[in-house]
């Protein structure tokens, strides 16, 4: 028996090594391959989803005046309505539930909460019932809310007043903007995020104009009114950082807000590579591009000051911080909110045009979309307009790692468009397969980056649930799971990807205690009847023996077997398509 027993346990241990050495890309990749604890959820914000823009108490934001003011700089399109999330959000969450997701991350309107965008003229009671109906109904559903504070959609009020971004006076709005959603929702929000994509604001709202608030240098973009694309981004950034700061110190005071709850801020770095990976130069651009992404506020959220390589490239046009701004913004982020859609190679740009200073020459580098050799960095889609670089996710994670002693990352964005210029069927929009290509091959990545490399990540949110209004592209551009058909009545229609993802975040079902008590009385009585007819020998004879080291080789490589199978269909039935262009320098989409 002893023998048997020992041949036994060399068997299993064999046939383990067997199917754990398996590679990680012939493996399925679902929920299940994360850590415990992992959070899936979707992404949205205020601006893009809500509607509703004159209902409820709400004031104009600065994207509600730049595209009534400047309608051909938004194609001629509203979020008036947008896709009415303020009216269906109960729908929109079953929506959420039936994905299997953990977690919705969507912003706060400040104009809808305070509508001056001043607390002393009054807190907006309509704006404070819809958030809390919205919380709850998350909360009722078993989806944890993740706020974000600002999403680019400051009160029109304060860019009358005094320039919004452009003061120093929004700092302390925004702290109080900020102390009010910490009062009214902080008891039932764990999760918070202070600033979604600074740079990505600073840069397409001041340098190339081609977002609210709409300014630049004229020779840019003849479409600026006013703006100064050399200064301005710099000023704007740094006082996104200040409020940033200032949000995170009343948080942090609040007796509201429970000890488990977080709060970060969110970048949207994308990966770079060497334009020619035999050039200095050109590798120099790259650690000043990575500078620019990252490290302009990773730097100043952790050790409370800009990089030397920024304070080296810019000079006297980035601003400093006082020592009591470096103290409030030194160790300011409790996680790091990671967008990531891309990546471009870089060039070094060895002159700069003197008469014409601008932010985005700064650095002196440039993107191309192929590198000197004419190798495109990503595979292309015609349908898309972003460049599929899963790869550059993992990259981005590590260097976030091994730069920042590794700080707790969340994935807060991540997903990918299909153009639509009018010309393409529901039916031909529905079948996103090169979304699930996407979004699987990006999971893949972020799988490697926590397993392998030892990534603190602990949660992925993708952009989108919805269809909705992409900035200054409108509607013509889907980044949802979910279709929205905008001619009628603005229906859901689930895309395949819905399906796909709803199989990757399927849960163990967890059985009632009444059903295991049953099942327990039922294996209670096949050991009783085992006994009563002397059937429980498996290691008591040799028949019985092989019997058992026969299903157990069975059970096992078939387990194995069905794994490689699984993965096989997952990887190459489906003629998977992957993504294209991104269109211009600074375009950006649900970020």
């Amino acid at each position: 028996m002893k023998v048997h027993f020992f041949i036994l346990l060399l068997i299993i241990s064999w046939l383990s090594k067997k199917i754990t050495s398996l590679p990680l890309e012939s493996k399925v990749l679902d929920r299940r391959s994360f850590p415990d604890n992992f959070v899936f959820g979707t992404a949205a914000s205020a601006f893009q989803y809500e509607g509703a823009t004159s209902e409820g108490g709400k004031s104009p934001t600065i994207w509600d005046y730049f595209s009534h003011t400047f309608p051909e700089r938004t194609s001629m399109q509203n979020a008036d309505v947008a896709v009415d999330f303020y009216h269906r959000y109960k729908d929109d969450i079953k929506l959420m539930k039936d994905l299997n997701m953990d977690a919705f991350r969507f912003s706060i309107s400040w104009a809808r909460l305070i509508p001056s965008g001043k607390v002393k003229d009054g807190v907006n009671k309509e704006g404070v019932q819809f958030y809390n109906a919205l919380i709850d109904e998350l909360v009722a559903n078993g989806i944890e809310p993740s706020v974000s504070l600002y999403h680019w959609d400051h009160p029109q009020a304060l860019e009358d007043e005094y320039g919004g971004f452009l003061s120093p006076q929004i700092v302390e709005d925004f702290r109080d903007f900020s102390k009010v959603c910490f009062e009214e929702f902080g008891e039932k929000v764990k999760m918070w995020t202070t600033i979604n994509e600074p740079k990505i604001f600073s840069i397409s709202a001041y340098d190339t104009g081609n977002k609210a608030v709409g300014r630049c240098s004229k020779w840019v973009n003849s479409r600026c009114q006013a703006g100064d694309s050399a200064i301005e981004p710099y000023i704007a950034s740094h006082h996104l950082l200040l409020a940033h700061a200032a949000a995170v110190q009343e948080f942090r005071k609040s007796n509201k807000i429970s000890q488990d709850s977080k709060i970060g801020i969110v970048l949207s770095p994308m990966w770079f590579e060497p334009y020619d990976s035999t050039s200095p130069a050109d590798k120099e651009a790259v650690k000043r591009a990575l500078a620019l992404e990252l490290d302009w506020y990773l730097d100043p959220v952790i050790h409370g000051d800009y990089p030397e390589k920024m304070k080296k490239q810019a000079g006297n046009k980035l601003p400093s911080f006082t020592t009591e701004q470096s103290k409030m913004l030194r160790n300011s982020s409790d996680f790091i909110g990671i967008n990531y859609y891309t990546g471009r190679y870089v060039a070094h740009l060895p002159y700069v045009d003197p008469a014409r200073p601008r932010f985005k020459t700064d650095q002196q580098f440039e993107w191309r979309i192929t590198n000197h050799s004419n190798h495109l960095m990503g595979p292309m889609e015609e349908r898309g307009i972003i460049l599929s670089v899963p790869e550059g996710l993992r990259k981005t994670l590590n260097y976030i790692k091994d730069k920042y002693n590794n700080p707790i990352v969340y994935i807060k964005e991540n997903g990918v468009n299909d153009f639509d210029d009018g010309t393409k069927s529901r039916e031909e929009i529905l079948n996103d397969t090169f979304r699930i290509k996407y979004l699987e091959d990006h999971l893949r990545q972020l799988h490697k980056a926590i397993i392998e490399d030892g990534c603190d990540v602990r949660g992925y949110y993708t952009w989108s649930l919805l269809d909705n209004f992409e900035w200054e592209h409108g509607y013509s551009t889907r980044f949802g799971l979910y279709y929205v058909d905008y001619d009628n009545n603005l229906e859901r229609y689930a895309k395949d990807s819905v399906y796909w993802f709803k199989q990757f975040l399927d849960r163990l079902v967890v059985k009632s205690s009444e059903e295991s008590m049953e099942e327990e009385e039922v294996r209670d009585v096949s050991r009783e009847r085992s006994r009563k007819e002397g059937s429980n020998k498996t290691l008591d004879n040799s028949e019985a023996f092989e019997t058992s080291v026969g299903s157990i080789i069975y059970l096992m490589t078939n387990t194995s077997r069905r794994e490689e199978e699984e993965s096989d269909r997952c990887t190459f039935e489906i003629p998977y398509n992957r993504l294209d262009l991104l269109f211009g320098s600074h375009t950006s989409f649900g970020l």
